[in-house]
């Protein structure tokens, strides 16, 4: 039986984020997408979702899913055997990000969370073409079905974070670096710098595609899982 893999979604996304993926990969092993809500700090997610999670489980993370992936695999490198970070960032909030997010935080509380949503993940941070507004569409959907108070615990954990870049390093395991060429949010450079500190990580650029990688090019992205998901576990 192959390892399983756990993925992760974004800042307000579900399952609904890897439907392509999970198509796909759940052919060949057991694939769980786990939420990224269960707590106002990274630490406190990562601690709930390891007393749920396989004891051992491949891990791949997007955008917020990633910065809890980080979290995981610094606080159980044991447990996790491969790694992939999509549309992600190591470092932790600057005091002015921290601070802004305060005003999305009374909007969506306010009851404008799809405002806020739009505010966030604008169709700037996507790839150009005619699937740019129904995948934008898709993410505002799965934000309305998860609720401001999700948003809020979302926000609190993000402005909280820890900064990972020292735990890059120390990362063992085989390890895929992903980002799309048009994403604004967590651009080309600091997907580059990540995978520059991890040991002989893989990095790719998927060129037609911007923050939300897997609806945005799911093909891409799923034949660099699989190729992701077959490097033998050398480190291990």
């Amino acid at each position: 039986m192959n390892e399983p893999l756990v993925l992760l979604p974004g800042l307000m996304c579900d399952a609904r984020l890897f439907q392509p993926q999970i198509e796909v990969l759940s052919r060949s092993r057991p694939v769980t997408v786990a939420p990224v809500s269960g707590g106002e700090r990274i630490e406190e997610i990562a601690s709930g979702l390891l007393d749920q999670l396989p004891h051992r489980f491949a891990l791949a993370g997007q955008s917020m899913g990633g910065v809890v992936g980080l979290e995981l695999i610094r606080r159980a490198p044991e447990r996790v055997t491969r790694l992939c970070l999509m549309s992600t960032d190591a470092q932790a909030d600057t005091p002015q990000i921290a601070a802004s997010r305060e005003d999305l935080i009374i909007g969506a509380l306010g009851g404008r969370l799809e405002e806020v949503m739009r505010q966030l993940v604008g169709t700037d941070t996507l790839a150009p073409g005619p699937r740019r507004i129904p995948i934008l569409n898709d993410l505002l959907a799965m934000a309305n079905d998860l609720g401001a108070e999700t948003f809020v615990r979302q926000m609190r954990a993000l402005q909280r974070r820890p900064d990972q870049q020292g735990s890059l390093r120390r990362i063992r395991v085989p390890t895929l670096i992903m980002c799309g060429a048009h994403d604004t949010l967590t651009p080309v450079k600091r997907h580059s710098f990540m995978s520059d500190l991890i040991p002989e990580a893989a990095f790719e650029i998927v060129e037609n595609a911007g923050h939300l990688l897997p609806l945005e090019a799911p093909d891409a992205v799923n034949k660099a899982l699989e190729t992701w998901l077959n490097i033998p576990q050398r480190f291990v």
